[in-house]
């Protein structure tokens, strides 16, 4: 396995973190107050009290946020996963379904599903990630019937202490960035050039957030408020009647 210098990973993330913060951006393009009032519980802001539209945009914009957020940022971390095994250890871009990444090592060919964290899936994803694997392995001992193939769930970030699920490993945070790279820092040294420009872009969201948060205020207040509060009755229909 080759060591690779942590400015190679740096110009990587540079060139591509970009991609991130223009997605959270992209989030608000063409989003109505509509849109985000028919997909979140009404009932669940009046059980907590809320009581101002502001706070009620808040809460309902930065749930729309938190999805969209997770969903891109473990994009750009898995394809960083990639490009990482590609470059340490000539690893390559699978052709077979549902696997990211193959590579040789001692011996053995490795067949990698790469996901951000450790809580990816439900029951059904997990069972369809372990036929993924055996698919795979069947593909490849074709040519080659003696090889040792070893399937690996590689998760971003987040433990793992139980690693050996029997039919795959799962290396999750460190282990899995040393797994693929042979740093054991390597999940520390990622945070820096992660970081690059965030204060920048940050600025850039936070204005364009503050923005959609007046507008979507104003709307808000002008429909679904009378005398100065939120009129619960009125917004419930909105939501939830069959009309």
């Amino acid at each position: 396995m080759k060591s690779i210098p942590i400015s190679r990973i740096t110009n990587y993330v540079e060139e591509n973190i970009y991609k991130f913060h223009a997605a959270r951006l992209a989030s608000f393009k063409d989003l109505k107050l509509e849109h985000i009032l028919k997909r979140k519980n009404p009932y669940l802001f009046r059980a907590k009290n809320v009581l101002t539209s502001e706070s009620l945009i808040r809460a309902l914009l930065d749930a729309h946020l938190s999805s969209n957020e997770e969903t891109k940022f473990g994009e750009f971390f898995e394809k960083l996963a990639i490009f990482i095994s590609e470059t340490a250890a000539d690893g390559k871009k699978s052709s077979t379904e549902g696997i990211d990444l193959e590579f040789k090592r001692g011996g053995k060919r490795y067949i990698v599903s790469v996901k951000s964290g450790p809580n990816w899936g439900n029951s059904g994803q997990i069972k369809k990630m372990i036929q993924n694997f055996k698919t795979a392995k069947k593909v490849l001992r074709a040519n080659n019937p003696d090889s040792e193939i070893v399937a690996v769930n590689g998760c971003c970030y987040g433990t793992d202490s139980n690693p050996d699920k029997g039919d795959y490993y799962k290396y999750c945070g460190q282990a899995f960035w040393e797994f693929i790279s042979g740093s054991s820092s390597l999940y520390i040294d990622l945070i820096v050039p992660i970081g690059h420009k965030a204060k920048e872009k940050n600025q850039e969201f936070l204005i364009e957030y503050s923005r959609i948060v007046n507008l979507f205020t104003s709307e808000f207040s002008g429909k679904f408020c009378k005398d100065g509060k939120i009129d619960w009755e009125t917004l419930v229909k909105f939501n939830s009647s069959k009309k």
